[in-house]
C-alpha cells in the first residue's frame, strides 16, 4: 500500500446510516474488530517476554535472498546445528520499532495454519540492529513473476490461484481481520508449475474497524472510499470490502496481464471514468477497450468486487459461484492489448 497511514483502534460504531457508504461498522462488526485487536495485544505482550536475543549469524547459515522489500528482507537460511531450512524475515531497527515488528510476528501467529498462506513459527529474535522472524520457505519466487504482460496466466491457473486467494482472505476476515495489502508481490509461489501459492506479508493488515487516511497517493488496489474525503474526520474504518477491491484488481491481471487503471479516481483516470460509465451503462458500445477478451462471467464477478460502493460489494466470497466458468472468451489471448504508455499497464 502507497505510503504510512496513521492509524488507531477500532473506531465508535457510528449512528444508523451515518457514513453508511464509507463502510460504517455494525455493532457486531466492530465487535469482532475489538477482540481481534485485544487478542493480538495479549499475544504481542507474550512475544516480547520471549524474543530470543541472539545475532541471526551465529544461530543460522544464510544461504541465498528470497525477497526484498521497502522496510526488510527475506532470506533462506539453515539451522546451523539441525540444518533444517527456513525462511527469515528481518527488519532493521533504523526503520521498525519493536512494537511494529510484534505486531506482524503475532499477526502471522494468528492465522495459525492455512493452507494457502506462509505458515508462521513462533521464533522471533532481537539482534543489535535488527529484529527477525522465521517462516516456512516458499522458493519460487512471487506471483508478479509468472504474469505475462498483456497476457496474464493462463485461464486454469488464474482460477487456482483466485481460489486459493479467495479462501486465504476469509480465513483472515472470519478472525477480525483485513488484510489491506493484496497485491502479486505478496502471493508467494510454491511450484513452478504455479499449482499452489501462499500470502504472505501481514504488516498492514488491522482489526476490522481500525480508523485509517490514505496519506500517499492511491495505487490501482486502492479502493475508491479511500481516495475520498471521508464523512468521518478521524478516518475510515477498515472493512472487508477493501480487500474486495484488490481481489477484483488481481483477477483483472490475471487474465489480462495489466491494470484497469492507475487509480480509481473518475476525474483524474480516463480508464477508471470508462469503466464507472460501462457499468453503469451496461451497453456493449461503453465498454472499455481494456476488457474486450472477458466473459459475461467474468464481467459479472469483476463488477461486482470492483463497486465503487463498499457496502454494496461483493465479498471476496462470491469468487465461488464463478469458478469451473470460463472468464476469457475463446480465441482471446487475454484481452486485446492496448497502446503503449495508456494507463496501469
Amino acid at each position: 500500500m502507497p505510503g504510512k497511514q496513521p492509524e488507531t483502534g477500532p473506531t465508535e460504531a457510528p449512528e444508523d446510516g451515518a457514513a453508511d457508504s464509507l463502510g460504517s461498522l455494525t455493532a457486531e462488526e466492530l465487535q469482532q474488530g475489538q477482540e481481534a485487536a485485544l487478542a493480538l495485544e495479549d499475544r504481542m505482550a507474550l512475544s516480547a517476554q520471549t524474543l530470543v536475543r541472539a545475532e541471526v549469524e551465529q544461530l543460522y547459515q544464510e544461504v541465498r535472498p528470497l525477497g526484498q522489500g521497502r522496510f526488510g528482507r527475506v532470506v533462506l537460511v539453515t539451522h546451523r546445528k539441525k540444518g533444517t531450512s527456513l525462511a527469515l524475515k528481518q527488519l532493521p531497527k533504523t526503520s521498525t520499532s519493536l512494537r511494529g515488528f510484534l505486531y506482524e510476528f503475532c499477526v502471522g501467529l494468528s492465522l495459525g495454519t492455512h493452507p494457502a498462506i506462509v505458515a508462521a513459527y513462533g521464533i522471533g529474535i532481537e539482534s543489535a540492529n535488527s529484529y527477525s522472524f522465521l517462516t516456512e520457505p516458499v522458493l519460487h519466487g512471487d506471483l508478479i513473476t509468472f504474469i505475462q504482460p498483456k497476457v496474464g496466466l493462463p485461464q486454469p491457473a488464474a482460477q487456482r490461484c483466485t481460489e486459493q486467494l479467495t479462501s486465504a482472505l476469509e480465513h483472515i476476515h472470519d478472525r477480525g481481520l483485513v488484510y489491506r495489502d493484496l497485491k502479486p508481490e505478496n502471493v508467494l509461489v510454491c511450484d513452478p508449475a504455479c499449482q499452489r501459492i501462499k500470502l504472505a506479508d501481514f504488516g498492514h493488515t488491522r482489526p476490522r474497524g481500525t480508523l485509517l487516511r490514505l496519506t500517499g497517493p492511491p495505487i490501482p488496489y486502492t479502493a475508491p472510499e479511500l481516495c475520498a474525503s471521508p464523512l468521518l474526520p478521524e478516518g475510515l474504518p477498515i472493512q472487508p470490502a477493501l480487500d474486495a477491491w484488490a481481489l477484483g484488481v488481481l483477477v483483472f491481471c490475471l487474465l489480462t496481464g495489466y491494470f484497469p487503471w492507475d487509480q480509481p479516481l473518475e476525474d483524474t483516470d480516463p480508464f477508471y471514468e470508462d469503466f464507472l460509465v460501462w457499468r453503469a451503462s451496461g451497453q456493449a458500445q461503453d465498454r472499455p477497450q481494456p476488457w474486450f477478451g472477458l466473459t459475461p462471467a467474468a464481467d459479472t464477478l469483476l463488477c461486482g468486487l470492483l463497486d465503487p460502493h463498499p457496502r454494496r460489494r461483493s465479498p471476496v466470497g462470491a469468487i465461488q459461484g464463478f469458478l469451473g466458468r470460463p472468464w476469457r472468451q475463446d480465441g482471446e489471448a487475454s484481452g486485446l492489448a492496448v497502446e503503449a504508455g495508456e494507463g496501469g499497464r
